[in-house]
């Protein structure tokens, strides 16, 4: 049988749950950079980290240091929700440093990325003591309230918050305080899974945010060779 050649290079554990695992994919010759990963999929235990795999491959190929954590989510066979899910890509980011060295690999710039409902996180941790220089936010969930009213993917945040308020966890909120990390959105325009508008929202409260609005719907940032992806490359590599 062939090996599937989007295997990871090393998988590491950075906590002691089941979810709490984190794959790297290690590039033959490195820029530099290392990109912490963070899946999308609405928190929910449908979707896990593989729903990136092509990305974090093709990250790889053009020289970056790619982490992907996994982390609980929402539904059967895992117990996230928020804060637990929360806690978990905070203690991936903040372990990733020593991970790497553990296994002969230096961080360098660390970057963090995340598609969807990891965008959301992404945005989350930059306001989270996380040595990022950059964050680039991909189609990401980045006002919870508005999410909650247009009941996206089927009441997802709601479903992620359960009695908590939302402002506890929402980018539109948290991000009032100007983190030290640099903010970058990818979004399409044609995105019908989480409008643009949420994206257009967050910039027009905090303008130093950076939009770049790109063509095509809502999985084109993360699909190799789309026409989003020359957009993502250059706003990982600065």
């Amino acid at each position: 049988m062939a090996v599937p050649t989007d295997l990871p290079d090393v998988v590491l554990r950075y906590d002691d749950h089941d979810d709490a695992v984190l794959d790297l994919h290690v590039p033959e010759t490195g820029n530099g950079i290392t990109v912490l990963l963070l899946h999308g999929g609405f928190w929910k235990t449908a979707y896990d980290r593989t729903h990136t795999r092509e990305m974090a491959v093709a990250l790889a190929r053009e020289g970056f240091l790619v982490a992907t954590p996994e982390y609980r989510r929402v539904g059967p066979g895992s117990a996230g929700g928020w804060p637990l899910t929360g806690a978990d890509v905070l203690r991936a980011a903040t372990r990733l440093p020593e991970l790497l060295e553990g296994v002969g690999l230096s961080t360098g710039t660390l970057r963090v990325t995340g598609h969807s409902a990891g965008g959301h996180l992404a945005l989350w941790l930059a306001t989270q003591d996380v040595p990022a220089d950059r964050v680039v936010a991909l189609a990401p969930v980045c006002d919870l309230r508005e999410a909650i009213r247009l009941g996206l993917g089927s009441d997802a945040a709601r479903a992620f918050l359960g009695e908590i308020d939302p402002d506890t966890a929402d980018p539109m909120v948290l991000l009032g305080a100007r983190p030290r990390a640099e903010i970058r959105v990818v979004h399409g325009v044609d995105d019908d899974v989480v409008p643009v508008d949420l994206a257009r929202r967050l910039v027009a409260r905090h303008p130093w945010v950076v939009l770049e609005e790109v063509p095509g719907g809502h999985f084109e940032p993360i699909e190799p060779g789309s026409v989003a992806w020359p957009t993502v490359l250059d706003a990982l590599a600065g």
